[in-house]
């Protein structure tokens, strides 16, 4: 199975995506592979649905973004954790694991 590609659930990406940018800033592509790296490659985060996130978080102002040059000398948008933001990522943190404990109960029930 670690060779398969998981779903993230609704609301997870928001999550992954601050936790991401909470360890240093980052422009998108890099947050992609940073989160698909750690997952131990069972986590893609497409495009698609990472450039809308990154958009959402900013207009909450849970991330800023200022444009830089990339090691590669290309122009990208670096987003990085506000204060507010880093708040928001302790209390999602919190919520996920108490869920997925909740459903370990369930699941481990015999």
């Amino acid at each position: 199975m670690p060779d398969e590609q998981l779903d993230l659930p609704q609301g997870t990406l928001d999550l992954l995506i601050l936790k991401t940018v909470a360890l240093e800033a980052q422009h998108g592509w890099a947050i992609s592979e940073r989160v698909q790296q750690i997952s131990g490659e069972a986590l893609q985060v497409r495009q698609g649905s990472l450039y809308p996130a990154l958009h959402r978080l900013e207009r909450r102002g849970w991330v800023k973004a200022r444009w830089e040059t990339t090691e590669n000398n290309r122009r990208a948008k670096y987003y990085e954790l506000t204060r507010t933001g880093q708040k928001q990522l302790e209390a999602q943190a919190e919520s996920w694991r108490r869920l997925a404990a909740a459903v370990g109960l369930v699941l481990d029930a015999v």
